[in-house]
């Protein structure tokens, strides 16, 4: 859906200044000249999976689809956000810790677009680098930290606030501001005719390895939020629950996913704190380390690793292979080691 657009070579410049910026903090700083984080390497030996995407499949979930731009959204999941609305039709899911704890949500679209997404809320210095994985996509929020604001805008991607993209986003009349501020994603993408259509991210789909354990469920734990998965073999997904509720959305039901991926990383402390004081957790993810893959009703141990900010992130069998998700929406959830 939508108008085709271009890609936009990022040049040395904007990928300096995106070097620097990762130590930025979204809602307030205790210094004013971030230093640039160092980029981690994977261990001697990690090996990376080559096998292409297929033409005509979607290199994010491995089904049918055609090349599209990419929008991602930053939804807000603390309870007075819920139930989400559009959840359903993103391709990935990703899950990141926020202050006090608490999580936030990264939904990446392009194989369907809703017509509404929220609600929309703020995003954070994780994910300048998690997006630039890939390329230059569009990025739906609904504002930052003046301070930040010059480093996103330096950022590979197009950033869609309110102010920028103001016929794509409304107000609902179901809840209290700020947890009523929705998105029109073809609206917004109007806004950012030359984003970047899916690419291989790493992803790979296909049949499950050997070796998996049968589980029933799986429980993800952030220090203020859980997120359970419940395999349904009657329709062949994860259905999610957030702190014990199920997870359902205005337009499709409960929240469910064919590919969970437990993604352990580094969560550090950042140098900058919220309004309220709480520290803003950064979500290191270049490097690599273990990860729990869950599809088909079993559990599989992975490795995972990305070598660069601009590569994609892939996952092997603890023997090396290419470690293959199911076709479907894929929920990736950072978690500290």
């Amino acid at each position: 859906m939508g108008a085709k657009r271009n890609p936009v070579p990022v040049g040395a410049a904007v990928a300096a200044v995106i070097a620097a910026a990762m130590t930025a903090g979204l809602f307030g700083c205790s210094d004013s000249d971030p230093q640039p984080r160092p980029t981690p390497q994977p261990p001697p030996g990690t090996v990376t999976p080559t096998s292409p995407v297929r033409p005509g499949v979607s290199p994010f979930t491995g089904l049918p689809a055609k090349a599209a731009p990419v929008l991602a959204i930053k939804v807000d999941n603390v309870p007075p956000a819920r139930p989400h609305t559009g959840l359903g039709a993103a391709d990935i899911v990703y899950v990141e810790q926020v202050e006090a704890g608490q999580s936030r949500i990264l939904a990446v679209y392009s194989s369907r677009l809703p017509a509404t997404v929220g609600p929309v809320r703020s995003a954070r210095e994780s994910d300048l680098e998690l997006l630039r994985q890939f390329g230059r996509p569009a990025l739906a929020y609904s504002g930052e930290q003046s301070a930040l604001r010059p480093l996103i805008n330096a950022a590979p991607l197009y950033p869609l606030t309110p102010g920028q993209a103001p016929g794509a986003y409304f107000r609902g009349q179901d809840r209290p501001a700020p947890y009523n501020l929705y998105v029109r994603p073809e609206r917004a993408l109007a806004a950012a005719p030359e984003a970047d259509k899916a690419k291989d991210i790493g992803f790979r789909f296909g049949a499950a390895p050997e070796g998996g354990r049968q589980v029933n469920e799986h429980t993800v734990r952030y220090p203020a939020a859980r997120y359970t998965f419940t395999w349904s073999d009657t329709s062949k997904r994860w259905l999610v629950a957030m702190d014990g509720a199920p997870a359902r959305t205005t337009d499709g039901g409960q929240a469910a996913a064919r590919t969970v991926v437990v993604q352990k990383t580094d969560v550090q402390p950042s140098r900058f704190k919220d309004r309220g004081g709480n520290v803003t957790p950064y979500t290191k993810t270049v490097g690599s380390g273990t990860a729990l893959v869950l599809r088909d009703g079993e559990s599989h141990d992975a490795r995972w690793s990305r070598t660069t900010a601009d590569g994609g992130t892939t996952f092997t069998t603890p023997g090396g292979q290419p470690l293959r998700f199911a076709p479907g929406q894929v929920w990736v959830l950072l978690t500290g080691r």
